[in-house]
C-alpha cells in the first residue's frame, strides 16, 4: 500500500511540474531558438534621409519562423526579426500569439522593401500578405515605420540578404 501511495504522490509531481514549468520559462513555455543577433541598416530610396540601424534576430528554419515574436511581453527600440523564407514568394504573416503589436517590411530578394503593414492587431489570426514575391520579412515594433518614415523602395541591408543575391 505505502509502495502505491508513494506512485501516486509522484505521478502528482510529475503533473504538475508538467503544468507549471511552462509559467515559469521566458516566452510562454517556448524556447528562443532564433539566431544570433546582427545589425540592420534601412537606408531610404530617392529622398532625403537618415539611415536607420537595428539590431535583429534571424529566423531562417521553420522552427524559428513558426515561433517568430510570439510570447513576447516587449521588445527594445530599434530591435525586431528578420525573417528568410529562402527564395523570394508571395507570404502571408498573423499575430497568433503575438502580444505586442508590430510593423511588418515585406522585403525582396535584392533588399528593397515591397510593402509595409504597420501598427498589426497583437493575437489576430488574419492574414497579413506580402504585395507580392518577397524574401525576407522584417518585424519591429509597432508605429516604427510612420515615426521613422520607413517606405516601399527603401533598402535594406543585412548579412543574410547579401548572401541571398
Amino acid at each position: 500500500m505505502l509502495f502505491r501511495l508513494s506512485q501516486i504522490y509522484f505521478l502528482r509531481l510529475v503533473l504538475a511540474l508538467g503544468f507549471l514549468l511552462p509559467l515559469l520559462l521566458p516566452y510562454g513555455g517556448q524556447a528562443s531558438v532564433a539566431a544570433e543577433i546582427a545589425e540592420l541598416r534601412i537606408e531610404p530610396a530617392g529622398r532625403a534621409g537618415k539611415t536607420h540601424v537595428f539590431k535583429v534576430e534571424a529566423a531562417v528554419t521553420p522552427e524559428t519562423r513558426a515561433l517568430g515574436l510570439m510570447f513576447r511581453r516587449d521588445l527594445p527600440a530599434d530591435s525586431g526579426m528578420l525573417f528568410d523564407f529562402g527564395q523570394a514568394q508571395p507570404v502571408s504573416m498573423w499575430m497568433k500569439n503575438t502580444l505586442i503589436p508590430l510593423d511588418m517590411l515585406f522585403i525582396d530578394a535584392e533588399g528593397r522593401v515591397v510593402n509595409i503593414a504597420e501598427r498589426t492587431v497583437p493575437g489576430s489570426l488574419a492574414g497579413i500578405a506580402s504585395n507580392g514575391p518577397v524574401r525576407f520579412v522584417l518585424e519591429v515594433n509597432g508605429g516604427t515605420a510612420a515615426r521613422l518614415g520607413l517606405k516601399a523602395g527603401d533598402r535594406v541591408r543585412h548579412p543574410l540578404i547579401a548572401k541571398g543575391k
